[in-house]
């Protein structure tokens, strides 16, 4: 399976400044004095072998929405934010290379910056597509038809022409999803949240976001240590700094970089996938964290190292 981050923020999107522009561009120009870049060939290779990523790229600023590729059946994909457009335009160039216009949608919970990205979703407007969305509130359909009313949306969602289903599921049971076992678990978030493990009997992925993990309730430790056991690879809510998740921002629903790593190495699992950026993180901020976290880990790992990478809107990663 590979596994592609089109929208790894939180809370709302975040769009790049003029000055943060420039900034990047001046660090560019330093770091660069003294070589020849003749070509923009040769300018790549500049910014990929010498700039750190904060100024060579940077990690975007799309809300929620991660696919799970498989190369053949229906698409997966792990929430609707604005991430949503851009995969959304690029399954139709798929679709128009003769994939079949299937979707299946895993909805971690209904806050807006994980279904902002619905209304512009391509697929919802295409009368050959069939679109099952899978949640563990039953009340997702609702969400998305209010998003779409006329105070909020001038398109109606009755306007949308693709098949629309809806599965509500249900902790501690496996679902068998066009040939991928799915199991989901509750998750602690503001009207609840849902994380969803996806198993091909060769991989094992698991999708945790928006999800406050508590320091004393050994419960919740136990639980999300046996739900991400010896995955391929967790993409975990990293929201926030230790510090800040249970002080100032206790109770508000995510977790800490630390937290996770802690998870991961309770549970064997192999790969850690830095997910839900606090919007207010500049790209600097977001790679020390990345850099505070290898570090943690090394310090805390066991027999076995756990591979800790930041996701980034457009990160792509095998499994």
């Amino acid at each position: 399976m590979q596994v592609k981050f089109w929208g790894t923020r939180g809370s709302l999107p975040v769009a790049q400044t003029g000055a943060t522009t420039r900034k990047k561009i001046a660090r560019a120009l330093v770091a660069a004095a003294g070589n020849t870049l003749r070509d923009e060939e040769a300018a790549f290779r500049f910014i990929d072998n010498h700039l750190d990523f904060a100024t060579g790229q940077g990690y975007g600023g799309a809300t929620s929405c991660v696919e799970i590729d498989r190369g053949d059946g229906s698409f997966f994909v792990c929430d609707m934010g604005s991430g949503l457009r851009e995969f959304g335009l690029d399954a139709q160039k798929r679709c128009a290379s003769g994939r079949a216009p299937h979707y299946s949608i895993f909805l971690s919970h209904l806050h807006w910056d994980h279904i902002m990205g619905f209304p512009f979703f391509v697929a919802a407007f295409d009368p050959e597509a069939s679109i099952t969305i899978y949640s563990g509130h039953a009340d997702a359909e609702t969400a998305l038809r209010r998003q779409q009313e006329e105070i909020s949306f001038p398109v109606s969602f009755d306007w949308l022409r693709a098949e629309f289903t809806f599965v509500t599921l249900e902790p501690g049971r496996i679902y068998d999803v066009d040939g991928i076992k799915v199991e989901t678990i509750c998750q602690n978030h503001s009207h609840d949240s849902y994380g969803f493990a996806f198993d091909d009997g060769q991989s094992r992925i698991i999708y945790s976001t928006d999800s406050e993990h508590k320091l004393e309730n050994p419960d919740d430790k136990k639980a999300f240590e046996a739900f991400f056991e010896s995955a391929d690879l967790v993409i975990c809510d990293t929201m926030y700094s230790l510090a800040d998740s249970v002080t100032m921002k206790a109770d508000w629903g995510h977790s800490s970089n630390i937290i996770a790593v802690d998870l991961c190495h309770g549970a064997r699992a192999k790969r850690l996938a830095l997910f839900h950026h606090e919007p207010t993180y500049s790209d600097d901020a977001i790679l020390r964290m990345h850099a505070e976290t290898l570090r943690y880990e090394e310090l805390t790992r066991g027999e076995t190292a756990l591979d800790v990478i930041c996701s980034y809107d457009g990160l792509i990663v095998d499994v």
